[in-house]
């Protein structure tokens, strides 16, 4: 038995679900949000929750039962109060500005990284060496911030490059 999959998603005040075959459909004060759960699973909207149930023991119908349920947990949470990441840029003269829609990133390449900021997304950077980028949809989020990340990868040597605030850079000592 799931012990995430039976626990039904409660839903806050300010926060309305609607069932409509597989599809539920989370409005609330960031937006409204929609997710398709397969065939194995059954939604439903009881009181101020959102149940997710098995249909059927098979090994498939257990998975998408935990999986769907954090799927609708995700919805909420992101209509609610969105989800962030935060990126450190760390060299000698690498900084990042916004400019409009387009994040301008100075990673000491022989030109300027231009970034066209995708809809749904909200990137800042508040100081030149952070950068935040926000919005409802987790997937979409972590997407983005990756994909700045890609541009300059942080170097073991000195750590030089774009990583997470919370990331971990093994350190390697240089040649002797």
């Amino acid at each position: 038995m799931s012990r995430i999959g039976k626990k039904p998603v409660d839903l806050p005040s300010g926060v309305t679900a609607s069932v409509s075959g597989q599809t539920v459909e989370v409005k609330g004060p960031k937006g409204t949000r929609t997710f398709t759960a397969t065939d194995d699973v059954t939604l439903a909207v009881e009181e101020n929750a959102v149940t997710v149930t098995p249909r059927g023991k098979s090994k498939r119908a257990k998975q998408q039962w935990g999986m769907s349920r954090t799927q609708v947990q995700n919805l909420v949470t992101g209509v609610t109060d969105g989800f962030k990441k935060e990126l450190e840029i760390n060299g000698v003269g690498y900084r990042a500005a916004m400019q409009g829609n387009i994040l301008k990133l100075n990673l000491g390449y022989s030109h300027d990284v231009d970034f066209e900021v995708p809809a749904g997304v909200t990137v800042t950077a508040p100081k030149p060496t952070i950068v935040i980028v926000e919005g409802s949809d987790q997937q979409q989020v972590g997407q983005v911030a990756a994909e700045i990340r890609e541009w300059r990868k942080p170097e073991p040597y000195k750590g030089k490059g774009i990583k997470y605030v919370d990331e971990y850079i093994f350190r390697k000592e240089g040649k002797r």
